[in-house]
């Protein structure tokens, strides 16, 4: 018998919170996330600098993928953070095409 494989897609994601702090996570549900991260149900970080808005995301193949593109993230200076945060935004706006709903 073979492997039993995962098929949900995960993602690994920063946020900016309303002290202008960010805040990476990973998630297989970027709305879902959105929702627990502003009812205060999310990260014990996030809770006291609410509200939050995602600021950035990224598909990964895998929990585990995920799990370490956050670690790799969570190791970067503030300055190169935001880089990716300006990259991706600017890439949004040329593509268009990602759409993650808060609900």
């Amino acid at each position: 018998m073979g492997e039993v494989v995962d098929e949900k897609i995960a993602y690994a994601y920063m946020v900016e919170c309303a002290d202008g702090s960010l805040y990476t996570g990973w998630t297989y549900d970027l709305a879902g996330r959105m929702k627990a991260h502003n009812s205060g149900r999310g990260a014990k970080y996030t809770r006291s600098r609410l509200p939050v808005q995602l600021v950035y995301y990224e598909k990964c193949k895998d929990k585990i993928a995920a799990m370490k593109r956050e670690y790799a993230i969570k190791q970067l200076e503030r300055k190169d953070k935001l880089r990716l945060v300006d990259a991706f935004q600017k890439d949004d706006k040329i593509l268009n095409s990602r759409s993650i709903s808060e609900g």
